[in-house]
C-alpha cells in the first residue's frame, strides 16, 4: 500500500494528477516488462489490432506479436480506416525522437479513443526529461477530462532516478484495467519485491535528486547538441527525453542513417540508426547523452575535428 501511495503522490504533485485511488495504480518490475506483456495479460490476441508511433521503440510491436495480435506503426488516427484498435499506445516525450504532443493533441485522441472503446495506453516515462517544452501526462484533467476511463500510463524510475537496474515502475489508470492485470500479474509471480519498493518509495518521494539529474543532463545535452550542430547536423524535435533526434547534412539532402552511424564510429562516437525506430527513421540517428561527462568531452572534441 505505501508504495501505490508514493506512485500517487508523485503523480499529483509532480503532474496535477489528482483523485486516484490505490485501486488504480500498480507498482511493477520495469516498464519494458510491462509494455512487452501489456497486450497479452490484457486478453488482446489473434483478430486485434494493436497501434503505436511509426517511430518508435520496438517493444509496443514485440509485445504485439507475443500476444499474436496484428500491429501497425502509424501517427494518423484515420489511416486505419474503418478498422478500429484494440489498444493504442502513445509515447510522448518519445523515444527516439524527443518529441512532446500537447495538451490539445493529446485530448483528441483520449476522446477518439473512448468513442471507439480502444485501450490508450500512454508511455510516459520520459515525463520528468523535459528541456524546451512541457509534457502533460493523459492523465490530467486538462487531458482527460477528470476521468480515467479507458487510459493507462507507463511510468518509470529508470530515467527520473537513474535506477535502470532496480527495475522500478508503475501503471497507473482506470482501475478496471489496473485490476485486470493486476489478476494476471499476481499469478504469474510478478509481484515487486519488498527491497525494489522500499527504493522506490524513497526516489519518490524526493524531488532533490531529480532537479540534481536533470541539471547534469542538460548540461551534456547542450554541449552535444552544439557540437552536431556544428559538424552539420540537424538536430529535429529532441524538445525531451536523454537523446537527440539528428540528421547529417550532405550535398545530397539528409544521409542515410547507417552512413551517418559509420562517419560518426569513425571518429570514435556510437550512436542508433534511425531505422532502428521505423521506417519513418531512415535519415536519422539517436544520439543519447547518457554517457559520463567525460565521454560526453571527448565526443564533443572529436565531433571539433
Amino acid at each position: 500500500m505505501d508504495t501505490r501511495q508514493a506512485c500517487l503522490d508523485w503523480l499529483s504533485r509532480r503532474h496535477g494528477v489528482e483523485g486516484l485511488g490505490l485501486d488504480a495504480v500498480l507498482p511493477v518490475v520495469g516498464s519494458k516488462e510491462l509494455i512487452a506483456s501489456m497486450a497479452g495479460h490484457l486478453g488482446l490476441g489473434a483478430g486485434d489490432l494493436i497501434a503505436y508511433p511509426a517511430l518508435a521503440y520496438p517493444t509496443y510491436e514485440v509485445g504485439s506479436v507475443l500476444a499474436g495480435a496484428r500491429a501497425v506503426a502509424t501517427d494518423s488516427l484515420t489511416s486505419m480506416g474503418p478498422e478500429t484498435p484494440a489498444l493504442l499506445w502513445l509515447n510522448s516525450p518519445s523515444n527516439p525522437t524527443g518529441r512532446v504532443l500537447p495538451v490539445e493533441h493529446l485530448k483528441k485522441v483520449v476522446d477518439w479513443c473512448r468513442e471507439r472503446g480502444t485501450v490508450l495506453v500512454s508511455d510516459e516515462c520520459y515525463i520528468e526529461c523535459a528541456w524546451e517544452a512541457t509534457p502533460v501526462s493523459v492523465l490530467h484533467p486538462s487531458v482527460s477530462g477528470g476521468s480515467t476511463e479507458g487510459i493507462l500510463t507507463v511510468h518509470s524510475l529508470s530515467k527520473r532516478s537513474n535506477l535502470a537496474g532496480y527495475r522500478c515502475a508503475f501503471v497507473a489508470g482506470d482501475p478496471a484495467l489496473v485490476g485486470e492485470l493486476l489478476a494476471v500479474r499476481k499469478n504469474l509471480g510478478l509481484q515487486m519485491p519488498a527491497p525494489q519498493q522500499a527504493a522506490m518509495i524513497a526516489a519518490l518521494d524526493d524531488d532533490d535528486h531529480v532537479l540534481e539529474q536533470h541539471a547534469r543532463y542538460a548540461a551534456r545535452r547542450a554541449k552535444l547538441r552544439e557540437a552536431l550542430e556544428s559538424a552539420g547536423f540537424r538536430i529535429d524535435h529532441s524538445e525531451a527525453s536523454l537523446y537527440l533526434w539528428a540528421s547529417r547534412q550532405t550535398e545530397g539532402g539528409d544521409e542515410d542513417c547507417w552512413d551517418t552511424v559509420s562517419w560518426l564510429a569513425e571518429r570514435g562516437i556510437l550512436a542508433a540508426p534511425g531505422s532502428f525506430y521505423g521506417r519513418a527513421g531512415a535519415r536519422h540517428v539517436r544520439v543519447a547523452f547518457t554517457a559520463t561527462d567525460e565521454r560526453i568531452d571527448a565526443a564533443v572534441a572529436r565531433l571539433a575535428l
